[in-house]
């Protein structure tokens, strides 16, 4: 999928205010340091669609972002340690929780993984919820140019393996880097393929 416009669309904190549109939704989410919004910028190849910065939690709100006319990109709070009160961190989930709830538009999540560390109870119990709640979600592991190829294998299949104690099989992965472009080519087309089989 060749990406030819993106734009960005709305910014808020409840589901019920998000874009009223049949258009097919796609979420990434993952720990606040994930480097979710380099990703986003690297698919879309803007610069700056998705505002990074050298602080974790940047992304406080729904972001919607709309992909080639035909669908929606969806950049969600991260979650984990990012410097917020625990307030804030109670009314990052309870509006999370809600737009995956809700959002019937909704076709998958992206759960973004580092892919340098060990697996991480935070994300094993935020893909747990996904499952519990039938929601689809594939898995992006990220920062794959910062180890070497075996490493980065090794990381995965330990991944696998915990994941495989609870799951019936390895939920759908794609590997990428940000600096390096790796995996934008499989995750686009992973999007064109689903939204050919929606009617769009």
């Amino acid at each position: 999928m060749k990406i030819t416009a993106a734009e960005f669309i709305t910014s808020n904190t409840d589901p019920a205010k998000c874009p009223d549109s049949s258009l097919p939704e796609y979420a990434f989410i993952g720990r606040s340091n994930v480097g979710k919004s380099s990703l986003i910028n690297m698919l879309t190849q803007r610069k700056n669609l998705a505002k990074t910065s050298g602080r974790p939690g940047k992304t406080q709100l729904i972001n919607h972002f709309l992909i080639n006319n035909s669908w929606h990109l969806v950049d969600l709070p991260g979650y984990g340690y990012a410097r917020v009160s625990k307030s804030a961190k109670k009314t990052f989930q309870k509006f999370i929780t809600s737009y995956f709830n809700q959002r019937k538009q909704l076709i998958a999540a992206f759960v973004l993984i580092d892919s340098r560390h060990a697996p991480q109870p935070i994300d094993l119990e935020f893909m747990q919820w996904l499952g519990e709640n039938q929601i689809p979600f594939c898995i992006i592991f990220t920062k794959a140019d910062k180890l070497k190829p075996k490493a980065l294998q090794r990381n995965i299949k330990v991944y696998s393996d915990i994941m495989l104690e609870t799951w019936e099989e390895m939920p759908q992965y794609f590997v990428s880097s940000s600096t390096d472009g790796t995996g934008r080519e499989e995750i686009l087309e992973f999007i064109y393929h689903i939204n050919q089989q929606v009617g769009n």
